[in-house]
């Protein structure tokens, strides 16, 4: 049987057929508050869920990799935010505001968990360091990402309360994952016999965030403020940022002296960016905003693109590790 293609993977059809299904039949009024809350609980069980799957064991062996945690923090929060304020001047001209108010939110978010670490397995990287990176930079994010876009939008004409931010995700997102961890003793045994519980959680808070997201700004008139060439401009920005990505971290690894493992784990975990931790986080710091939707939109697409290019390079990388093997034989 065929796979199906990677842009045809079970879940981007079903965030497809979420964005639709919002279109079609938006959430409104109780229902809405329903679903409301009902995300704020899914999320703060998948945070739990992060935290008791998380090792002290994994924690204590990636600290001593140091420099390469440093090289994947400095792509993730220092070089994406400024990839971002570079595309300020010519942003009146491919974006409408709401939508370049989603690309500086993606630039500020942090690594994936889950795709950093498959993708560095499958490109036979350093897989440990790329579990303490990723589980790392996603802890970081927390504290980081409401202060780097509160930075961002003041630039781009827009004010906020970082610290405010900051307290409102810690206690929602920060507080349930220590939680977990400090109940690894006791559920962690069961949630790691149980991964896909974590996946499931993982995607259908997503999806559920999303639906309720769209709705809203559905019911505001999203599809008759984003103009097609918009759109399509979006998607070619977010193209961009992820090439500039992967050409900076690979070619930055070398120029630093990293080993081959290394230089997989910092391009893998040093390029992407997390939709799973970055919906919760724009439910927060973008609370009651009627186009939440849009600021969204680059996101999800950067989600996509990032996991059609990634899985290329990581087969890509394997194949040269394979042959490599067979030359040395």
């Amino acid at each position: 049987m065929r796979r199906l293609p990677a842009f045809l993977d079970p879940f981007t059809l079903a965030l497809v057929a979420t964005v639709v299904l919002a279109a079609v039949l938006p959430c409104r009024g109780v229902v809405a508050e329903a679903f409301d809350l009902a995300t704020t609980v899914g999320i703060a069980l998948l945070f739990f869920l992060h935290g008791a799957r998380l090792s002290r064991e994994a924690i204590v062996a990636g600290i001593v990799h140091w420099r390469l945690h440093l090289a994947v923090f400095a792509s993730t929060f220092v070089a994406f935010p400024l990839f971002g304020l570079a595309l300020k001047p010519v942003a009146p001209w491919l974006l409408t505001p709401e939508l370049f108010t989603g690309v500086l939110f993606l630039c500020a978010l942090p690594s994936t968990v889950q795709s950093s670490i498959a993708f560095t397995s499958i490109a036979r990287g350093n897989v440990p360091a790329a579990v303490c990176s990723a589980s790392l930079s996603n802890l970081l994010g927390v504290f980081l990402t409401p202060l780097l876009v509160s930075i961002l939008l003041a630039t781009h004409g827009d004010t906020g309360s970082p610290l405010d931010a900051i307290g409102k995700i810690a206690l929602q997102l920060f507080a349930p994952f220590v939680a977990g961890h400090l109940a690894r003793p006791w559920v962690g045994g069961w949630v790691e016999r149980r991964r896909t519980l974590l996946s499931y959680t993982d995607r259908g808070t997503v999806l559920l965030v999303v639906y309720v997201a769209f709705s809203a700004s559905v019911v505001e008139g999203l599809w008759q403020h984003v103009p097609l060439p918009a759109l399509a401009a979006v998607a070619g920005v977010v193209i961009v940022l992820l090439a500039a990505a992967l050409a900076m971290t690979m070619w930055g690894s070398r120029a630093l002296g990293f080993s081959r493992e290394d230089e997989i784990t910092i391009v893998f975990c040093g390029s992407k960016k997390s939709l799973a931790s970055g919906v919760p986080i724009a439910k927060i710091l973008f609370a009651g905003h009627p186009a939440l939707g849009m600021v969204l939109l680059p996101v999800m697409l950067f989600h996509q693109v990032q996991l059609m290019a990634c899985a290329l390079l990581a087969q890509r990388y394997a194949r040269r590790a394979q042959a490599t093997q067979h030359t040395a034989g």
